[in-house]
């Protein structure tokens, strides 16, 4: 898949900006705050259904703008020329077209523009929260099968609901607990039938990044530990343990352990009013040789482990549809000659990169370079020669 351009109007510090690509590599430079990540962020919501920096779309929009316009248009690897718009809004509900058509909800437009983001805040996933790791394996879902996103937001439904009753339970005594608990079991189903398909998804996900993921960190390393990912689920080990060599895996022995693990957590739910067990506190386990990465990972092993999983996302990815537009931010400059040169290596084994730096040297890679700079806090972008040119409203041409 090839990203051929991008339009934004009132997006960021961009007022109006366009910008076309070409297949290889496109280095953007610019000094810090000057709206090189901001670009890369777009090109990310349009693919992901979100922002890898904020949780909601309103800081996305311009200050003193209403409404932000972020439009992709893409070329498929079946050569189909397909477009994404999204019209994001402070307090007003995201405006979603696919190929100049509204679409109902923004999970439609996922898979339409594949792209793997890898910036600095994702050196989480190794060393943060699980949250930040089931996040991670969410996302890879999310575009490498569309119709995931929709069972991730039944199972929260399920869930949400089945908190609220667990709460309200928990200050009841005799028949009217009773009868609270009775209802709780049937949102205990939906829950159990909802989160078997997201826990059968992220195991086969983990077991797919698994090979890829090992690869690429010795080759970015140049280490011979090799890297272990294992899915660990509240719902029991039997369900890392089902883990297949290819697909889905079976879910009755996963809906089977699930159940059960709520059954014997039932007495400590309803006194807590919470749910305890589920794929919203499950984590990814990722281990550096016999060491689990998390609290022994020097920085430069958790950056390259970082890297090398979403690297591997881009093979996961490519198995099913189109292959994925590769964005990096800003991410040379956190390496050493070694590992950027392996880097480098890498990404010439993709399709389309886009690359973000401060100082150009640091990226080993040839194709277009493209400036951003900043004018009383307004973006534009600045082709390095005169032969693209650059039209009054931003309009660059990288091919």
């Amino acid at each position: 898949m090839l990203l051929e351009r991008l339009d934004l109007t009132d997006v960021r510090s961009y007022d109006r900006a366009s910008c076309t690509f070409a297949p290889g590599s496109t280095v953007l430079i610019g000094s810090n705050g000057h709206g090189k990540t901001n670009l890369l962020e777009a090109i990310f919501r349009a693919a992901s259904g979100r922002s890898h920096r904020v949780a909601s779309d309103g800081p996305l929009v311009r200050v003193d703008a209403e409404v932000g316009v972020i439009r992709c248009h893409l070329l498929t690897d079946e050569r189909r020329r397909r477009s994404v718009e999204l019209e994001v809004g402070t307090g007003r509900r995201t405006r979603t077209r696919v190929d100049g058509q509204d679409v109902r909800r923004t999970g439609e437009a996922l898979g339409v523009l594949r792209a793997v983001l890898f910036a600095p805040e994702d050196l989480s996933i190794v060393r943060g929260d699980p949250a930040e790791r089931r996040r991670f394996l969410d996302d890879v879902l999310a575009q490498r099968r569309p119709a995931f996103a929709a069972a991730r937001a039944e199972y929260e439904r399920a869930l949400k609901q089945r908190n609220q009753l667990l709460k309200q339970a928990r200050s009841l005594r005799g028949s009217a607990r009773d009868a609270a608990t009775s209802t709780i079991d049937v949102w205990t189903e939906q829950l159990v039938t909802h989160g078997t398909h997201l826990l059968a998804a992220r195991v086969a996900v983990v077991r797919a990044l698994q090979a890829p993921t090992d690869t690429g960190y010795r080759q970015l390393a140049d280490r011979p530990e090799r890297v272990g990912l294992r899915y660990r689920s509240t719902a029991g080990e039997q369900v890392g343990a089902h883990q297949a060599d290819g697909g889905v895996p079976d879910t009755a022995p996963i809906a089977a352990a699930f159940r059960r693990s709520l059954d014997e957590a039932r007495d400590d739910e309803l006194d807590r009013g919470l749910t305890l067990v589920g794929p919203h506190r499950d984590d990814l386990e990722l281990t550096i040789g016999q060491l689990a990465a998390k609290g022994y990972a020097s920085q430069g092993e958790a950056w390259s482990l970082a890297l090398a999983l979403k690297l591997a996302t881009s093979q996961v990815l490519a198995q099913v549809g189109d292959r994925p537009v590769i964005l990096l931010d800003d991410v040379f400059s956190e390496l050493d000659e070694a590992r950027r040169h392996q880097l480098a290596v890498a990404c010439g084994g993709f399709d389309q990169v886009i690359v973000t730096a401060a100082v150009e040297a640091d990226v080993p890679l040839g194709g277009r370079r493209i400036e951003v700079v900043n004018d009383d806090g307004l973006s534009r972008l600045r082709p390095r020669d005169d032969a693209a040119g650059a039209s009054t409203d931003g309009t660059v041409g990288a091919a």
